[in-house]
């Protein structure tokens, strides 16, 4: 499909926004989802609600051409058509899926920065250094001062598992489950880490005492506090599957190269 001046594009996902202006389309752009914060010109534009539940009288207000969301958009998609509403489904959870999603948006709005996109993340990815002391590691999303709760952590198929294996590490949870992991306190003891990389969002995590919380991980029975191997990143991009993997792919890269041997 190849976009004229009058195409009227929404975007479903912050992911989404960010590649399409990436793509240099951007201006294409009508309407995003809510926490759609990069680049900050995309802050401008009508939000259509949450990426789980968009707002369809809010979608149809803006005249889109075409509406682009994620896998777990499919229902709101699904009405979208009943209206006659042209839709494009992508999927960004592993490396992979991102550079084909990538791909399939620029062909899809008639753009050419596809493999400028893709090289970048493919050229992170042939520099990964890898550990010299494979280990097991945890991401964590989200910091908080009391682990009493539910506490939610990266699985098997996504992008942040394929970043561990790319350095030679192997993901704590090895559990095959497709559904999102959540463990309780005990779990992670059980599951042992040798390594914690928590995801802090200075955004919508702003109240969070930083060194409470550590002190609240450190306390675990782990290996990974045993050795002081528990670490917080607060990148912005960290939570986003969007080209900016590439940025994704060396921090986290980096953060397990600080890993301490056993003492």
């Amino acid at each position: 499909m190849s976009l004229d001046a009058k195409e009227r594009l929404v975007s479903l996902s912050p992911s989404i926004t960010e590649i399409v202006y990436a793509l240099k389309m951007g201006d294409k752009l009508v309407g995003t989802s809510a926490y759609s914060l990069h680049p900050k010109e995309a802050q401008d534009l009508p939000i259509v609600g949450n990426y789980i539940d968009p707002n369809i009288e809010k979608i149809l207000s803006l005249k889109p051409s075409l509406v682009v969301g994620e896998d777990f958009n499919q229902k709101a998609q699904d009405k979208l058509k009943h209206f006659n509403i042209k839709t494009l489904t992508l999927k960004l959870k592993t490396i992979t899926d991102i550079k084909n999603s990538i791909d399939k948006l620029a062909k899809n709005i008639d753009s050419k920065e596809a493999k400028r996109l893709i090289k970048d993340i493919d050229d992170a990815i042939e520099k990964i250094p890898k550990n010299k002391s494979p280990h097991s590691v945890m991401i964590v999303y989200g910091l908080k001062e009391d682990l009493s709760s539910a506490t939610y952590i990266a699985g098997r198929d996504i992008f942040f598992n394929d970043i561990i294996k790319l350095c030679a590490n192997t993901n704590a949870y090895t559990a095959n489950s497709n559904k999102q992991p959540v463990l309780s306190y005990e779990n992670i003891i059980a599951l042992n880490p040798d390594q914690i990389i928590i995801l802090h969002s200075l955004a919508t995590e702003s109240g969070v005492d930083v060194e409470k919380a550590l002190k609240a991980w450190h306390k675990l029975p782990t290996n990974a506090s045993k050795n002081k191997n528990i670490s917080v990143v607060d990148d912005d991009y960290l939570h986003i599957p969007s080209h900016r993997i590439a940025l994704t792919i060396k921090r986290l890269s980096d953060e397990m190269q600080n890993y301490k041997e056993e003492q």
